[in-house]
């Protein structure tokens, strides 16, 4: 199953696939707000095993990416391949527009570095809108930076949103910062609207967006804290960040030091007391 499973919050429902070297090669389902699986749904159209990480989805849609990395034993021995790509590890958010999809998500340039040369990556967060009726896909960049692992407030999944949160590579799989992106300032214009460089020798997680009052559908859409944890490879510390979302400079509001490391490369994730409580 994937790594990242996508929650509606108003509904409960949780939306997942799983994908193998045998056909069908994605199968797409989800689970009620009851936490029932329901039936499987095989994607046929799929012909070939691809490298599937994460997929979008909108009120409408599942948006899976066929990327370049698949299993082919044929090229593999004879060489050959397609021409270079949009290639999607993850996925950011995507929402339905008329007769369209839009999705946000890093586009890995450089995706033959993938399994051997992490280093080399870079990762350009682009937003993409898929015509239905021409067919015809449109892409434009919204920050020239080195970006992964994007999110964005929950509450807005499968909706049009305007703010994500993004690791600064530095290079990869090391992770120096973190940005904020405001993806509503148009077509071809760097969105980097507030950002935070660790420290020297500092690298960070996975971020992650928690609501200030998650309860509130009146809140702003940025009004919280972004969260990641933190080693500090010339201390030896690792320290679980707690940063003012709002804020021009990300500020820090608390920084918890741990009694352990927490190894480079996990996915983020918070969970609410309350969603503890049903345990």
């Amino acid at each position: 199953m994937t790594a990242h499973p996508k929650i509606d919050l108003e509904t409960g429902e949780a939306f997942a696939f799983r994908s193998g070297p045998v056909p069908p090669f994605l199968t797409y389902f989800r689970f009620d707000g009851n936490g029932n699986k329901q039936p499987d749904v095989p994607i046929f159209s799929m012909t070939r095993p691809s490298f599937l990480h994460d997929f979008g989805i909108s009120s409408k849609y599942a948006i899976f990416a066929d990327i370049q990395i698949g299993m082919n034993p044929m090229q593999m021995i004879f060489g050959g391949g397609s021409p270079v790509g949009f290639n999607l590890i993850h996925a950011i958010n995507a929402w339905d527009e008329e007769d369209a999809i839009v999705m946000l998500a890093p586009n890995i340039l450089s995706v033959e570095h993938t399994l051997e040369r992490m280093d080399l990556i870079h990762a350009l967060v682009e937003k993409v809108r898929i015509d239905l009726r021409t067919g015809i896909v449109t892409r434009n960049p919204v920050s020239a930076r080195n970006l992964d692992f994007g999110v964005i407030n929950p509450a807005y999944l499968g909706k049009k949103n305007r703010y994500v949160y993004a690791a600064i590579g530095d290079p990869m799989p090391k992770i120096s910062g973190v940005v904020k992106l405001d993806v509503s300032r148009g077509s071809r214009r760097e969105c980097t609207v507030a950002s935070r460089i660790y420290g020297p020798r500092c690298f960070g997680g996975e971020p992650f967006f928690v609501a200030r009052v998650p309860e509130n559908p009146e809140a702003e859409e940025d009004d919280g804290y972004v969260v990641s944890y933190v080693h500090d490879e010339i201390a030896g510390e690792s320290k679980f960040l707690v940063m003012d979302a709002k804020s021009p400079a990300l500020d820090i509001v608390a920084a918890v030091k741990l009694p352990r490391r927490v190894p480079y490369g996990f996915h983020g994730l918070f969970v609410k007391e309350s969603d503890l409580n049903k345990l």
